[in-house]
């Protein structure tokens, strides 16, 4: 049975909408992905990013609490405390197949969602897409959320993805500082036990020149799954989607969700 209502779109005020503010379902898509941004990402971005390529794709970007259309409400510092809220309204639209796309943050929340699924004996995604984190092992030790205001924006200059114009802007900084801080403490605060691991395919993407994480760092999401995972590094930093690696990040995903649903379906 289909979650939605009848005229497609979800209902104003709803938890849907409230979680998915951006999605505008395609009744005749095969396969849904459900997308999670990065650090101090929105959904807005990653839907706009996701469907300027995704055409045949129900492109689903999570909105978590905090920014844009959540920005009355108090952010989440905690992965597993934002997968139990977002859990049970997502669960509802698993009624075709879909697939995690998590970028940077967004991985260690499609991986812990995924273990959700599997806890509640819900429907398993196709396989997981994770672009620009390192495995969660692999964070531990780094605590920028801690950094005194000027540090910490020192290290996000260092990420590339934020103009100099808009670090420099401090009325805007203040409002999205908070925002970066607890998004830094999500991931870099995240714990996950390599067992019991999931059986899923997981394709991995890094930046040539990234470092945090670098493309050997990548190779340590192999111990969260007992299925294939695919590593591909492409040009640029931490922020390729934004680069002219875009494109080529986007033709993988349509062809990777296009293997998958072959296989599942």
């Amino acid at each position: 049975m289909s979650a939605l209502p009848s005229g497609g779109a979800p209902a104003a005020g709803s938890p849907t909408r409230l979680w998915f503010p951006y999605w505008r379902p395609k009744p005749d898509a095969r396969a849904r992905l459900f997308c999670f941004p990065f650090a101090g990402g929105s959904a807005s971005v990653f839907q706009r990013w996701a469907q300027a390529g995704l055409a045949s794709a129900d492109v689903i970007a999570v909105q978590y609490p905090g920014r844009e259309t959540r920005i009355r409400e108090p952010l989440c510092r905690h992965v597993p405390e934002l997968v139990q809220a977002l859990g049970p309204v997502l669960r509802p639209l698993l009624d075709r197949p879909f697939a995690f796309l998590g970028y940077s943050l967004g991985t260690y929340v499609a991986l812990e969602l995924a273990h959700w699924l599997q806890q509640e004996a819900a429907p398993a995604p196709l396989g997981l897409m994770l672009a620009a984190g390192a495995s969660p092992h692999q964070m531990q030790g780094r605590k920028l959320y801690t950094l005194r205001d000027g540090e910490l924006l020192a290290e996000l200059g260092k990420y590339g993805g934020t103009p100099p114009q808009v670090l420099e802007d401090r009325e805007l900084m203040e409002v999205l500082l908070p925002v970066l801080r607890a998004d830094f403490e999500m991931a870099e605060e995240y714990r996950r036990r390599m067992e019991p691991g999931l059986s899923l395919p997981f394709n991995v993407w890094g930046g040539q020149e990234d470092t945090s994480p670098s493309p050997q760092a990548l190779e340590g999401w192999r111990e969260y799954t007992t299925g294939p995972c695919t590593l591909q590094v492409l040009p640029g930093g931490h922020f390729f989607m934004f680069s002219s690696s875009g494109d080529v990040l986007r033709e993988s995903v349509q062809r990777t969700l296009q293997q998958w649903s072959a296989q599942g379906g």
